[in-house]
């Protein structure tokens, strides 16, 4: 038995549970390296991140972003795609946003402001993801070289944009200004007080909704038997009458529009403004996210979850044990990428041996 024999349960469920425990060993030892108990600290970081209330807003609100950034990566990876400007795709798509809410918040009722900013937001991230994909189709440029040079550009043209043309007169904050309440989204501790006063909103409920569409379009669909035809073998694809161009571009400008609705959380739930670098790394974690949830929906959910009680958690335990810096959790993050991601077969030999002599 082979790794690409393993059974599906093996695969979606065995590899990512054993890559992930062994980064979480990895770091178990570092915090023990720095002086602390490492059973302690995970009683801490639970504690904060998932067994309190409030803590438990944070890690949703957290997550709501991760989803997204999640599919972003995934609906590309299952075209064959490695699209690592999610960072950017999602910056964009916050400029779209506020441009819409700066020329609009003050004439429009929320329920028409919210869903048109929220379009905005894919729109101007799909945009941003057209020309990395335009450039694979058809001149074979690598993705990966094109959407890492693309982050650059979108920082340095947030960058202009922002303090150029958004910062109100006599500020010297770089930011736009606050939007009106109309654009500020429902937060769901109306629904369940329990949570507290936490920014957890109903862009929540939103990435639930697009993980079920995501499902249903990646495996339920012709255009995701396409997809997933193409991620696999292009030139049988093409045998088969797909074309190879069309899908790519799309399946492009669906991921940067999914990245481009990541920025809706934290601009429209929480700052209710535009400012530098809002992103702080919601695209790249994106990607591990797709690599452990291994492209699966439910994998894409819990993966996200767990990056948001990370952060979440991450915070109390800091300030609780000053041994261990905030930076310690962006080394777990990359752990989690290594084993999940570079390593994600290491386990898969033994795992198939294990599973031939039964």
């Amino acid at each position: 038995m082979n790794n690409n024999e393993l059974p599906r349960w093996a695969t979606a469920i065995a590899l990512p549970l054993l890559n992930l425990l062994s980064a979480l060993l990895v770091a178990a030892l570092v915090i023990y390296l720095l002086g602390e108990s490492p059973v302690e600290s995970l009683g801490i970081l639970l504690n904060a991140a998932v067994l309190n209330p409030e803590g438990l807003g944070y890690t949703l609100f957290y997550a709501s972003t991760f989803i997204f950034t999640g599919l972003s990566v995934s609906i590309a990876m299952q075209a064959g795609l490695f699209n690592i400007g999610s960072e950017g795709q999602m910056y964009v798509g916050g400029l779209g946003l506020t441009l819409v809410l700066l020329a609009l918040d003050a004439s429009l009722p929320g329920w028409l402001l919210i869903p048109l900013a929220i379009i905005g937001s894919a729109v101007f991230g799909a945009a941003w993801a057209y020309l990395p994909g335009y450039l694979q189709a058809r001149r074979g440029s690598h993705i990966v070289v094109t959407t890492i040079m693309f982050n650059f550009i979108a920082a340095s043209l947030m960058n202009f944009v922002i303090v150029t043309y958004l910062i109100p007169t006599g500020q010297q904050n770089p930011a736009s200004r606050v939007f009106a309440e109309a654009a500020w989204l429902p937060k769901l501790n109306a629904i369940l007080p329990v949570l507290g006063e936490t920014p957890l909103n109903i862009s929540f409920i939103l990435a639930l909704v697009a993980l079920a569409i995501y499902s249903i379009a990646v495996w339920r669909s012709a255009w995701g038997y396409q997809l997933r035809a193409t991620g696999l073998n292009q030139h049988a694809a093409h045998y088969a009458g797909i074309s190879i161009t069309k899908t790519i571009v799309i399946a492009m400008l669906i991921s940067g529009g999914l990245a481009g609705l990541a920025s809706v959380n934290s601009l429209m739930g929480s700052t209710h403004y535009l400012n530098l670098n809002f992103p702080a790394g919601a695209g790249f974690i994106g990607i591990a996210i797709a690599l452990m949830g291994r492209q699966h929906p439910l994998g894409i959910l819990l993966s996200s979850i767990l990056f948001g009680a990370l952060i979440q958690g991450g915070f109390d335990l800091s300030l609780e044990k000053p041994n261990i810096p905030t930076e310690t959790f962006i080394f777990i993050q990359g752990l989690i990428i290594l084993f999940c991601g570079a390593m994600e077969n290491l386990y898969a030999p033994v795992l198939a041996r294990l599973l031939k002599r039964n």
